[in-house]
C-alpha cells in the first residue's frame, strides 16, 4: 500500500500535525519508525532508572510531586479570590467573606477592679478585618421587607411586639460606619463648670445641674459652631468626682476604656430587679460594655440575693455604685444616665440605653445596624403606643399619679406660651410628639450631645416625666438646624426588649396572695408562662355532682401567697407587656 502520510492522517512524533506529515511525504514511514526507536530507548532508561533509585523512593517522590501541584493550586486560588472579593462585597455574600477574613489583633483593654493596676488583657476577642460597605453598592439581605398587619385576637387588645428584619452581628458590624456622621451646624460642643454653684430659686434647677436661667436655656437653643451649655456635673473635677453622682476612680478609669460601643442601665432605690440580657452574640459579649449603675442601697440587696455577683459584675452588668445622689427621686437621678451617657463615657461612639425594667433579647449590635445606620440617623427612641399629643401624655401622667399635678400642669403651661400645640397630621413627617422613652439608640455627636444636655436641663428645671419635655426640645433644635431623632414603631420595641415587673408590684402580688407569672407556672405547672390567670377547671358533670355527698365538697383555693418560697422576690420574672 503506497498511500501517503497525509491521506491517512498520520500524525509524526509529538505536537505534530497533518501538514507536517505531509511534507515528510514518502519518508514519513522511515521517520515513523526513527521515533518508535527513540520512544523504546527512553522507556527503557526510564525502567532503568526507577530500578536503581527503588520502589519506596518512586512513591515518595510521586508524593512531592502530587503536594507540590496542590501547593501551586491554592495559591493560584488565594490570588484569584483577593481579585474578586470586590464582587463578593458587592454580591452581599458578606457571612462567607468575613468568616474567611483575616481577624487582625484589635483588643479594647479592661482595667482590673480592687487595687490592682489596670492592664490590657490581650486575645479578648479579635475583631474581623472591616470590610467597609455602603448601603448604595449592594442589595440589603433586608430589602422589601414590610411589618404585617397584627394578627386579630380579641382576648388580647393591648400592644404586642412586631417582626423587625435584622442582619447577622458580622453583618452588622461590616456596615458600621467607619468615621463619626456629620454633625449639622455644631462641630464643637463644651459644658458649663463652676466650682462655687449657688442655689438660685428664681432660676429653678439644681446645683447638679447649674441653676441656669431662662436666658441661658434660651441660648442653648441657638445652635452655632461652637457652643457652651449647662449639661450637669457642674461642680467637681470632671463627672463622677466632686459633682454630685460620685464614682470610684477605677471605675472611671474603666468607664475610659469603652469605645465602640456601650448598653447602660440604672437602679437607684432598689426600684427595679437586675435583669440579664439574652441572644447576645460572642462578640459582643467581648467587646460592648454592659454597665449597670447603682446605688448603695441597690447594691446591698444584689450583694445578698444574687448568687451571679462576683468582683462588681453581675452576669454581663458590670455595677458602678454611685454617691451622693443629686436628688432624693430616683427616678429623677436614673435620668442622669440616662440622658447623659456621653459625659460618663467620653470616648464611646454608640451607646444604647435601656431601663431596667426592660430585659435586652436581641444583639446590640443588630440594634445599630436597624435603627441608626440603615436609615442613616444618628438618634432613635420609639414612639409611643397609644399616645401622640403630650397634652394627652400630661393628662394620663397625673391621673395615674406619676408626679404632683401642679408641677405637671405648669410645665405645660410654659410649653404652652411657647408655642406647644396638640398633635395632628399637619406636623408629619413628625410621627409623634410623644416618645416610649425607655430606650435611647444614639451615635454619640455634637448634636446628639447637645440634644439630650438641653433635654436633661429640662428634665432638671421642670418635672422628671420626660416624654413631656421631649417634643418641645426636639422642635426648637430642628428649627435651627433641620435635625431631629428617628422615632420607629413601639411594636417594633417590643421585639427586642421584654418589660418585667417592678419590685415593689411584685411585693404587692406576693402581699395581696397574687402570683407573679413564673412563679405560678412553677407552683401550677398547668399555668401557662406569661398568664396573669390560671386556666378554668372544668365543672364536674351534672351526674357526679349527683352522686357526691354533701361532706364532699370541693375544697376552696388557699391563699396563693402561702406556701410561697421567701426568696420568690428575687426571681426574674419576664411576661410580655400588657400597655
Amino acid at each position: 500500500m503506497t498511500g501517503s502520510a497525509a491521506s491517512l492522517g498520520l500524525r509524526s512524533g509529538s505536537y505534530g500535525s497533518l501538514a507536517a506529515a505531509a511534507v515528510v511525504g514518502s519518508g514519513g514511514r522511515k521517520a515513523g519508525a526513527t521515533a518508535c526507536r527513540t520512544l523504546r530507548v527512553e522507556k527503557e532508561r526510564l525502567h532503568r532508572a526507577l530500578r536503581l533509585v527503588g520502589r519506596r523512593r518512586t512513591g515518595v517522590l510521586l508524593l512531592l510531586a502530587v503536594a507540590s501541584a496542590a501547593l501551586f493550586c491554592s495559591l493560584f486560588a488565594v490570588v484569584k479570590d483577593d481579585a474578586n472579593s470586590t464582587s463578593i462585597v458587592n454580591n452581599y455574600e458578606v457571612p462567607n467573606a468575613i468568616q474567611k477574613s483575616v481577624y487582625p489583633s484589635r483588643t479594647r483593654p479592661l482595667m482590673m477592679s480592687g487595687n490592682q493596676e489596670s492592664t490590657s488583657v490581650v486575645n479578648k476577642i479579635d475583631f474581623p478585618n472591616r470590610l467597609h460597605l455602603s448601603f448604595a453598592n449592594f442589595t440589603h439581605p433586608c430589602e422589601g421587607f414590610s411589618v404585617p398587619p397584627p394578627l386579630v385576637d380579641k382576648k388580647r387588645t393591648g400592644p404586642r411586639p412586631c417582626p423587625v428584619c435584622y442582619v447577622s452581628v458580622d453583618q452588622a458590624f461590616a456596615l458600621m460606619p467607619l468615621q463619626a456622621s456629620p454633625s449639622p451646624v455644631l462641630k464643637d460642643l463644651n459644658y458649663v463648670s463652676e466650682d462655687g454653684v449657688t442655689a438660685n430659686l428664681s432660676n429653678q434647677g439644681s446645683g447638679f445641674g447649674g441653676h441656669p436661667s431662662l436666658d441661658q436655656r434660651n441660648d442653648s437653643f441657638n445652635i452655632n459652631e461652637s457652643m457652651t451649655v449647662h449639661c450637669g456635673f457642674v461642680r467637681g473635677k470632671k463627672p463622677g468626682q466632686g459633682t454630685g453622682f460620685d464614682i470610684k476612680d477605677d471605675d472611671l478609669l474603666e468607664m475610659e476604656q469603652c469605645h465602640d460601643l456601650v448598653v447602660a442601665s440604672a437602679i437607684f432605690g432598689n426600684y427595679d430587679m437586675i435583669q440579664h440580657p439574652r441572644n447576645i452574640s460572642d462578640f459582643s459579649k467581648a467587646n460592648a460594655c454592659f454597665y449597670m449603675f447603682v446605688d448603695e442601697e441597690t447594691e446591698a440587696y444584689v450583694k445578698n440575693s444574687s448568687s451571679l455577683y462576683n468582683n462588681n459584675k453581675v452576669g454581663l452588668w458590670r455595677l458602678v455604685v454611685v454617691r451622693n445622689l443629686p436628688y432624693e427621686d430616683p427616678r429623677r437621678t436614673g435620668k442622669i444616665p440616662k440622658l447623659l451617657l456621653h459625659r460618663l463615657f467620653p470616648n464611646v461612639r454608640f451607646s444604647v440605653w435601656i431601663d431596667a425594667k426592660l430585659e435586652l433579647v436581641v444583639d446590640p449590635y443588630l440594634l445599630l445596624e436597624r435603627f441608626l445606620w440603615r436609615k442613616n440617623t444618628t438618634f432613635a427612641i420609639s414612639r409611643h403606643y397609644k399616645r401622640f399629643d403630650v397634652f394627652e401624655e400630661a393628662e394620663a401622667n397625673k391621673a395615674a399619679g406619676k408626679y404632683d399635678n401642679a408641677s405637671i400642669d405648669y410645665q405645660i403651661e410654659f410649653y404652652r406660651n411657647e408655642g406647644l400645640t396638640h398633635y395632628s397630621s399637619a406636623k408629619l413627617p413628625i410621627t409623634s410628639d410623644v416618645p416610649e422613652g425607655c430606650v435611647i439608640i444614639r451615635e454619640h455627636i455634637p448634636i446628639t450631645n447637645l440634644f439630650t444636655c438641653v433635654w436633661f436641663n429640662e428634665v432638671d428645671r421642670f418635672t422628671s416625666r420626660d416624654q413631656i419635655s421631649f417634643s418641645t426640645v426636639r422642635d426648637k433644635i430642628r428649627a435651627r438646624v433641620g435635625w431631629m431623632p428617628e422615632m420607629f414603631m413601639d411594636c417594633e420595641r417590643r421585639n427586642f426588649v421584654v418589660q418585667v415587673y417592678h419590685r415593689e408590684l411584685l411585693e404587692q402580688m406576693i402581699a395581696s396572695g397574687r402570683m407573679p407569672p413564673l412563679a405560678a407556672a412553677v407552683t401550677h405547672a398547668n399555668v401557662r408562662v406569661g398568664s396573669r390567670k390560671a386556666p378554668p377547671t372544668k365543672k364536674p358533670s351534672v351526674k357526679r355532682k349527683r352522686e357526691k355527698k354533701s361532706s364532699s365538697r370541693r375544697r376552696l383555693p388557699k391563699p396563693i401567697a402561702q406556701g410561697l418560697d421567701a426568696n420568690v422576690t428575687q426571681v426574674f420574672f419576664s411576661v410580655a407587656e400588657s400597655g
